[in-house]
């Protein structure tokens, strides 16, 4: 796979990740778009995680709530559609509001 492919399927699931970094690590010559990309989707993933875990804390403890939380748990996917067009265009630009939190956390 080219690396422009390699960047846009690493924001698509975490099995897309998961076969994104699979293909990185067989190459020979690693490209920093690919890294950057990769470092970027595992964030993304993470923060999916982490905020689904804490909007159901806050639904359970306060349901009223639940109609406008839900909004907020669309966020990582606006995020992975930034990626995803990102990577299209081989830029290295960041994920917005969590992006900068995972430059360089991770050594792909």
């Amino acid at each position: 796979m080219k690396a422009k492919t390699i960047s846009i399927v690493a924001y698509i699931t975490i099995i897309g990740w998961v076969i994104a970094y699979l293909q990185y690590k067989q190459r020979e010559q690693k490209n920093e778009l690919v890294s950057y990309h990769l470092s970027q989707g595992l964030g993304v993933f993470i923060f999916a995680v982490v905020l689904n875990i804490i909007l159901t804390i806050v639904i359970s403890v306060v349901p009223s709530l639940g109609s406008i939380l839900v909004l907020a748990g669309l966020l990582p996917i606006a995020f992975l559609i930034f990626g995803i067009i990102t990577a299209a265009n081989e830029a290295r630009k960041p994920v917005p509001i969590i992006g900068k939190v995972f430059e360089g956390m991770f050594n792909f």
